[in-house]
């Protein structure tokens, strides 16, 4: 589970809805004071939500782009449905269009599109649908199929504990097995809050998805927009060797940040938010 280093936007930011053609989504929208260079549209991963892209957001707004952070459908403050069948890796897909197309970016800035994890294959489900409104696609620890073994056991045991069990005792459970350090903490209320927040049934569905993935890079090589694979040193969810390949099927920018794992956007805000500067830029 991703765990932001706060979940109180910066002063550049305010908490909103965005209001789609698919309904209302919860976001974080952070303007810059000059003139505007871009927007990004960031996806967060599972189990996350957009506050875990809230320390990206000052530098992101320095440099001058307008960074907008969205809970998905489903996710933490977004309303869900009680379906698995809506949480379709399609419809999800439908919805970022739907996003993009509620930005208003009607003033002829580019619009950069960012998936973290479960973002990234989200993001690029929407690219294939229709990739005429980015300028950019931005791959953070997101690989190229299905998650690793291990995180496919996770995955099915979450999914099997969720159908039987209400999110206080899956709640309670997960923090049973936290890491010494974590357990601490007892993994913070803000962190209980968003995962009490979540619809299971969104939690399921993608869960399922994250484990049967098939590859699709040559489909997105084949858009031709320009990519950006960016990740930790380390990622226990695809290996950090799987990522750089991907990137060189795709022709792609490479970014590894030094000290970060599956989350350098919270691990290593400032590196990151450096990276995807320079990345756009070079456009």
């Amino acid at each position: 589970m991703s765990r932001p280093p706060t979940f109180t936007p910066p002063p550049c930011a305010r908490a909103r809805a965005l209001r789609t053609a698919r309904g209302d989504f919860a976001v974080l929208d952070a303007v810059p004071r000059a003139d505007r260079r871009g927007t990004v549209l960031m996806l967060p991963g599972y189990t996350g939500s957009k506050e875990d892209f809230v320390a990206l957001l000052e530098p992101l707004t320095a440099a001058g782009f307008r960074a907008v952070a969205v809970d998905g459908r489903g996710q933490y403050e977004s309303l869900g449905t009680g379906r698995q069948e809506s949480y379709a890796q399609g419809e999800l897909a439908r919805d970022v269009l739907a996003q993009t197309v509620a930005l208003d970016t009607a003033d002829g800035t580019p619009t950069h599109l960012l998936g973290h994890s479960l973002g990234g294959q989200v993001a690029r489900a929407a690219v294939l649908l229709d990739p005429d409104p980015f300028r950019s696609l931005t791959l953070m620890s997101s690989g190229p199929a299905e998650i690793s073994a291990g995180q496919r056991d996770k995955a099915k045991t979450l999914g099997d504990a969720l159908t039987v069990l209400t999110m206080d005792q899956v709640w309670d459970a997960m923090r049973a097995l936290d890491p010494p350090e974590d357990a601490a903490t007892g993994g913070g209320e803000d962190l209980r809050r968003r995962w009490l927040m979540n619809d299971p049934a969104q939690l399921i569905a993608t869960g399922r998805q994250l484990s049967v993935e098939p590859d699709r890079v040559d489909e997105l090589a084949a858009t031709g927009l320009p990519v950006h694979v960016l990740s930790g040193e380390r990622d226990d969810v695809w290996p950090v060797g799987l990522l750089t390949a991907m990137a060189g099927r795709l022709g792609a920018r490479r970014t590894t940040i030094a000290g970060a794992e599956h989350s350098p956007n919270t691990a290593r805000p400032e590196e990151t938010a450096a990276a995807l500067v320079a990345f756009w830029e070079s456009l």
